[in-house]
């Protein structure tokens, strides 16, 4: 005998559905990936933008601050300044640094392999939380806009080249080898003011700040210890002076500024029933 349920599942309806299931899953990551869901813009089409971006930012970043006169005479002018105000603390830390080498390998692996984090970061926030995404990346776009006029007009001198007796701790254990030893102390350009390994932390902090501050305030706060660590490396190193952290603080303000006024002119630009799926679909947040 063939019971009620066989008949059920005999049904041509019924087997329509069991067979539309794979393809409905096909389509969900189809929309993700290239039209958007949940929130958030296409994952694809976004990481290709962003790497488009950051290629063309690379490239116009390599042909600032080429001016190696002017880039020294801005090095002694800060360096005035520091000691003015009792703020040369580079020459003292960069010493301490270079008597440990535990801790100056650690320092140069940092240095170095920080970039994975910043990385990580957009990552995490672009699949798991949508809803300030666009608030950060446009932090981030901006702090890359806004970084390049400073760059071409104040080129500026590291501590390593500038700073009498201070030593080059990248260059001594550098991880890229001969290759990149040669290339880090014949440098090309000189961007040093202001430092972007600080810039690039505080955004992670800003961005984990954002997502998990309503959710997980206490874990919210330990990410700006990033930061912390990062100006504390990039001091010791002979990287950067105290000053050119402090401009790194400035340019995550303005570029936070910046991207905000951003999201509020999109915002109104847009009529208030339209829905999109595209690069700046509003979100919750108003990013």
């Amino acid at each position: 005998m063939v019971g009620p349920s066989d008949s059920e599942d005999r049904r041509p309806g019924s087997v329509a559905a069991v067979g539309e299931e794979p393809t409905a899953i096909g389509r969900t990551w189809t929309g993700v990936l290239f039209r958007g869901a949940g929130g958030r813009p296409a994952v694809l089409l976004e990481l290709v933008l962003l790497l488009l971006w950051f290629l063309v930012f690379t490239r116009l970043d390599a042909a600032a601050g080429r001016d190696l006169a002017a880039a020294n005479a801005h090095a002694l002018t800060l360096q005035s300044m520091e000691h003015a105000v009792h703020l040369d603390v580079e020459r003292s830390v960069n010493g301490w640094l270079a008597g440990n080498a535990v801790l100056a390998q650690s320092a140069v692996y940092l240095y170095r392999l920080y970039y994975a984090v910043v990385v990580g970061v957009l990552l995490w926030v672009l699949v798991r939380h949508a809803e300030v995404y666009r608030k950060v990346r446009r932090t981030m776009v901006a702090m890359t806009v806004l970084v390049l006029p400073v760059y071409w007009a104040v080129p500026m001198s590291p501590p390593r080249s500038a700073l009498p007796g201070a030593v080059d701790i990248v260059a001594r254990y550098d991880i890229l080898g001969q290759a990149g030893r040669d290339s880090w102390t014949h440098p090309s350009h000189y961007t040093a003011m202001p430092s972007l390994h600080v810039g690039w932390s505080l955004w992670c902090a800003y961005a984990v700040w954002s997502a998990l501050r309503g959710t997980r305030p206490r874990l919210a706060l330990l990410s700006w210890l990033f930061p912390l660590l990062m100006a504390a490396d990039v001091l010791a190193t002979a990287n950067h002076y105290v000053l050119d952290i402090v401009g790194s603080v400035a340019l995550l303000a303005a570029s936070i500024v910046a991207a905000s006024l951003w999201g509020l002119v999109r915002t109104r630009g847009r009529p208030r029933e339209s829905v999109h799926n595209g690069f700046d679909r509003p979100t919750g947040h108003g990013s």
